[in-house]
């Protein structure tokens, strides 16, 4: 039985630009690797971003694996928690607490912070932790600005109505503040404490040593998609016994591997943009392959510079993408019979430089897959491939060869 392995590019999709001639950045980069994928393959597009659901990240790579996000999301805050091994309790509330940057006159100018350096991220995250922190208050440091705040009681409610802060630029914060996604005491009560928090510690951050002199200082935090404790069906059970793994450098990516019981492979150097340890992810994808039925490697830093509306390191990204993890990964797997998929999980357009739920372009090389006469991978070309439209666990049953 044949294995397989899906390569996901965070974020690559996107829109034909006059710039480009026309073209997307996807067809504009050199990407020989991807291409022979669908030459070699078919082609479709895939659904992963249902409607009434958050456009993140979390819900487009739940859909991907097939987990169902209209049924099973849990919040992006909890499924970050799971891979940072925080045990959270029944009345926990955990959010994704991005750390960022407002503008003095009060507009959303970056969700990342200038993509703040960890170790810089880790020390205000534990400062904002002694100075806020208490029975009902936990700051958790995770990757430059991807942290964690959780709300210990139950006092609070996880229904409440937030903003994306990646969806929010050019935005003044005073359009963009919490509010009570039902009538509860509990979530009035939660965006009342939220909203008294998101002034303190922006006044804490203010004066902190570490933001002075600073283009893009982490000014604010920034709390958004909560939940209590995740509870997926394990892959394995999903999927008939098959065993999986996946290889992230972001939380979100490795939580939900975590909540499905696979296994999550640690890369040294992984670090969630153009700068990570491509050739470690390579290499840890084809030693996988060797004891996993299945292979979910990902990799994020076209999103980041899809967010930052930056075309030109885009482009780069995705050429990496193609060379340093596409390409080597073929190559050491050239005498197995596995079958390969590629697909973003969600487009960031660099015009919007925010997620959108347009279907995104697949392509499938392998056993599971016939050749369709698609020669070059592009949003464009793959909806009249072979593949057609997919959405739910399609995808993975096709990989996986369950009916």
């Amino acid at each position: 039985m044949a294995k397989s392995l899906i390569f996901l590019a965070d974020g690559m999709a996107d829109h034909n630009l006059a710039q480009l001639g026309g073209k997307t950045p996807l067809e504009a980069a050199s990407t020989p690797a991807m291409d022979s994928i669908a030459a070699n393959g078919s082609c479709g597009t895939f659904l992963t971003l249902p409607e009434g659901l958050p456009t993140s990240s979390d819900v487009a790579n739940m859909s991907v694996l097939g987990f169902y996000p209209e049924k099973n999301y849990p919040g992006r805050g909890p499924i970050e928690a799971v891979s940072q091994g925080v045990d959270l309790a029944p009345d926990d509330v955990a959010w994704r607490c991005n750390l960022v940057t407002v503008s003095p006159e009060g507009v959303m100018q970056d969700y990342s912070a200038g993509h703040i350096d960890n170790a810089v991220s880790r020390q205000l995250i534990a400062d904002l932790q002694q100075e806020f922190g208490c029975s009902t208050v936990s700051f958790i440091p995770g990757v430059s600005y991807r942290n964690l705040l959780v709300l210990h009681g139950e006092e609070f409610s996880d229904k409440i109505k937030y903003h994306k802060p990646d969806s929010s630029h050019g935005i003044h914060i005073d359009d963009l503040q919490l509010s009570p996604a039902d009538n509860s005491a509990e979530a009035a009560y939660t965006v009342k404490f939220l909203t008294a928090l998101f002034k303190r510690t922006a006044e804490f951050l203010a004066s902190h040593p570490l933001n002075r002199g600073k283009s893009s200082p982490a000014s604010h935090i920034w709390p958004w998609s909560p939940g209590h404790k995740p509870d997926l069906m394990p892959f394995s059970q999903r999927y008939n016994g098959k065993t999986g793994a996946i290889i992230s450098a972001v939380d979100v990516i490795k939580g939900l591997g975590k909540c499905a019981g696979m296994d999550v492979i640690e890369v040294p150097g992984a670090t969630g943009y153009i700068d990570t340890n491509y050739a470690g992810k390579a290499e840890a994808a084809v030693k996988a392959l060797h004891d996993h039925d299945f292979v979910y490697l990902h990799v994020e830093a076209i999103d980041e510079c899809s967010h930052e509306g930056n075309l030109e390191l885009k482009l780069q990204a995705i050429e990496d993408f193609d060379s340093k993890i596409v390409a080597p990964v073929l190559g050491a797997c050239k005498n197995m019979a596995v079958n390969f998929a590629v697909l973003p999980d969600h487009p960031v357009p660099i015009e919007l430089r925010k997620h959108t739920r347009t279907p995104v372009p697949v392509a499938v090389m392998g056993p599971a897959a016939g050749i369709d006469e698609i020669r070059t991978y592009s949003e464009n070309l793959a909806p009249d491939g072979a593949l057609g439209f997919m959405k739910g666990d399609q995808l993975m049953k096709l990989l996986l060869g369950i009916k």
